[in-house]
């Protein structure tokens, strides 16, 4: 089975680094993983510079990423500001977000669920020749919240394919969610929507994450995310660990016996740039916050 592994260090791996990676060296780690066969790579977020510093260059990022056939460049947008942001600069695939908890979509987005979705879906509206994708923070535990009750992710995936959007995103943003706790959630929305694509976002906390991918393959997906060096969290839930490493998870669907397309060696120089990349990059000290 052909398992597909977006990397999300450029975005997701680096807004919780407290330095700011130059467009220059971006662009040679986007090109580094695209040489280690990674062809879908999340390469910005459309949020308040102000705020996010580390995503200050997204335009300029966008317009410099080769344009070659079967690569595909996501961006990350929470409202109608950063979606208008991401189009005028070029973006062709966008992921707009909420959370699953009323708690952790307050600290993330500034925003109540039921008024984030609305706005969303008025904003997606506005490009209908724009691909939009979802993503769902906390879709699983909540640092403030607990346990989300998939009545209620049900709820805002429903809310999204009312959207017209049909791939959805869950996000266990803390990583401590329990495998079999995780994918009861998971089969719940798929057998309520199996028409919709599923992949899923998952931080590596108690090192469970990779049982989760195995059970997750046998419920049929076959999208998951991933970033160079396991980078990455999420600044307004607390505790969340790291993403999953890109190199472990691929390691570990090449030895289930599904393919990739990634080249281990290519993926290990890819991560050890970023390693560089972090440690020689100048630090800051602005506190981050995702809205804008």
């Amino acid at each position: 089975m052909r398992i597909e592994i977006t990397d999300v260090f450029l975005r997701d791996g680096l807004q919780d680094e407290p330095v700011i990676v130059s467009t220059g060296d971006k662009l040679k780690i986007a090109a580094a993983i695209l040489d280690a066969g990674i062809l879908r790579i999340e390469v910005a977020s459309f949020v308040n510079p102000s705020r996010v510093p580390q995503m200050g260059d997204a335009v300029e990022v966008i317009a410099a990423l080769p344009d070659s056939p079967g690569i595909r460049y996501t961006a990350l947008a929470l409202n109608g500001k950063g979606i208008s942001r991401a189009v005028a600069a070029g973006a062709t695939e966008i992921q707009v977000v909420t959370s699953a908890s009323q708690a952790h979509s307050n600290a993330n987005a500034g925003a109540k669920i039921e008024n984030a979705l609305a706005s969303l879906g008025a904003d997606v509206a506005k490009h209908p020749n724009t691909g939009f994708f979802a993503g769902i923070s906390t879709a699983f535990t909540c640092p403030f919240e607990g346990a989300i009750n998939p009545v209620q992710l049900l709820g805002i995936v429903r809310a999204f394919k009312d959207m017209g959007i049909r791939d959805i995103g869950l996000a266990d943003t803390l990583g401590t969610t329990a495998p079999q706790v995780l994918m009861d959630s998971v089969k719940y929305v798929q057998d309520a929507e199996p028409d919709l694509t599923y992949y899923l976002h998952l931080h590596n906390a108690h090192g469970q994450a990779l049982q989760t991918v195995e059970m997750a393959i046998e419920a049929g997906i076959t999208r998951f995310d991933a970033a160079l060096g396991g980078y990455g969290g999420c600044p307004f839930a607390p505790g969340a660990a790291g993403n999953l490493a890109t190199g472990e998870l691929a390691s570990f669907v090449h030895g289930l016996g599904h393919d990739t397309g990634i080249n281990k060696q290519a993926l290990t120089e890819a991560t050890a740039l970023a390693q560089q990349v972090i440690a020689g990059s100048p630090a800051i000290t602005t506190p981050t916050q995702l809205i804008d």
